[in-house]
């Protein structure tokens, strides 16, 4: 009994300690933030703030304190803006000042300041402009993207026709068309559905999503001060993102073998002649490491938004059936059955256009 009280006493103090320096680090550095219901140690307002019904209690505290006020999802003080007048200020009429991204421990933690999607600093904005040139001189918002869509679009229907008319679930399937039309930008090629390499590759990517979900998930992003330093199911998120880079590390190795600066086949082409134009600046911002992170998010991040959208384009006109039926009556004079739409069909299809943007 008294070995387990001093065990007790030393995890107690180990605790306090660790709660202590989360605590200065939650605190160190913060200028005035605006209003808000006070924090509770460690929870903050989590208490208040609840995500099953988020919309309403984000109102109510806009009716106390104004439309901008603050609330502490565990030790982070998140700066909440509600209603038209003071987003439109801040992401339009202020949009380079607030252009940057919130603090985020599972993306810092797995990136490391690289790449495009978790960081914020001057070699992130080279890298932006850079992969927003690459992938419009490989096509995005030109017609040779929308072939590789339409292209796709035959692999998808040929995988939905192999159900029979019986009730299945699209998201895998969704997100394996999304993901080949990313690859053929990225990679320089497609694979098949059924490729165990590939299928891997989406299983690392979907447990990453419902990992960052998951309670665990949640709790690192609260936690991190705090989880860094402890064992859980929490560090298995970062396993995912190895797998998922090392398949990238692969892709690269296999393109610097086969690289031609003078006719570069996709993005990674790209960023591999750029690494050797920019070799002999100590500070430049293309380098492998760099490489395969933005290669990874331009992956990750491409698929799961475009494939999620689309999944739930789908499950609205399931839902409203009378809007199914008005867009395919349109789609049936402008289009017909006998092509594949196009974007040029965009102006001739109103009705269709706004359920899209709806």
């Amino acid at each position: 009994m008294e070995l387990l009280g001093g065990a007790t006493v030393v995890l107690l103090i180990c605790i306090a300690c660790l709660l202590s320096f989360a605590a200065w680090k939650g605190r160190s550095g913060k200028g005035k933030m605006p209003p808000g219901p006070a924090p509770l140690p460690i929870l903050g307002n989590l208490l208040q703030v609840k995500p099953s019904n988020l919309a309403k209690t984000l109102q109510k505290l806009s009716e106390e304190y104004g439309p901008v006020f603050t609330v502490h999802l565990g030790s982070d003080p998140v700066v909440v803006l509600y209603g038209h007048d003071v987003v439109k200020e801040a992401l339009v009429d202020r949009a380079d000042e607030f252009a940057s991204r919130g603090h985020m421990p599972i993306g810092d933690r797995a990136n490391n300041g690289l790449g495009i999607v978790f960081s914020n600093n001057e070699p992130w904005l080279q890298v932006r402009r850079f992969s927003l040139t690459t992938l419009r001189n490989f096509g995005m918002g030109k017609r040779s993207i929308e072939e590789r869509i339409q292209e796709e679009s035959d692999y998808l229907l040929e995988e939905i026709n192999k159900t029979k008319g019986t009730p299945f679930d699209p998201t895998f399937t969704l997100s394996c068309a999304v993901s080949n039309v990313i690859c053929s930008i990225v990679f320089g090629k497609r694979y098949d559905y059924k490729d165990k390499k590939f299928l891997a590759l989406m299983n690392n990517m979907n447990n990453i999503f419902e990992m960052m979900n998951s309670l665990w998930g949640q709790l690192y992003q609260m936690f991190s001060n705090i989880l860094d330093y402890l064992p859980g199911p929490h560090n298995n998120i970062f396993a995912e993102f190895d797998a998922l880079k090392a398949f990238v590390a692969e892709e690269v190795k296999l393109h610097q073998a086969s690289l031609d600066p003078s006719s570069p086949q996709d993005f990674i082409d790209c960023f591999l002649s750029k690494m050797q134009e920019e070799k002999d600046r100590p500070n430049s911002s293309f380098h492998m490491k760099n490489l395969i992170t933005s290669t990874f998010d331009l992956f990750i991040a491409g698929t799961e938004t475009t494939s999620t959208t689309v999944r739930y384009g789908l499950l609205l006109l399931l839902k409203y059936p009378k809007i199914q039926e008005k867009v395919q009556e349109e789609i049936d004079q402008v289009v017909g059955r006998s092509r594949k739409p196009c974007v040029a069909d965009r102006t001739q299809m109103p009705y269709t256009d706004a359920v899209v943007h709806e």
